[in-house]
């Protein structure tokens, strides 16, 4: 499967943990495991919410398609 989010590598860069986003965002462990392996993709509301607790711009997350 092609990668299109860049959910794994903003975490490693913020030194932060999928666990740590998970308790964050209130959701299950294995649901941001999936999101940062790119088995499956979080719906546009929630990558807005992910960026929020990031602090990053949504883009940030998101693989370029140039």
């Amino acid at each position: 499967m092609k990668q299109i989010n860049r959910l794994k590598v903003v975490l490693v860069e913020q030194n932060r943990s999928g666990k740590w986003l998970a308790g964050m965002l209130e959701r299950n462990e294995a649901t941001i495991s999936r999101w940062c392996t790119n088995d499956a993709q979080p719906s546009l509301e929630t990558l807005v919410k992910i960026a929020n607790v990031l602090k990053v711009d949504v883009r940030e997350l998101l693989m370029s398609t140039k």
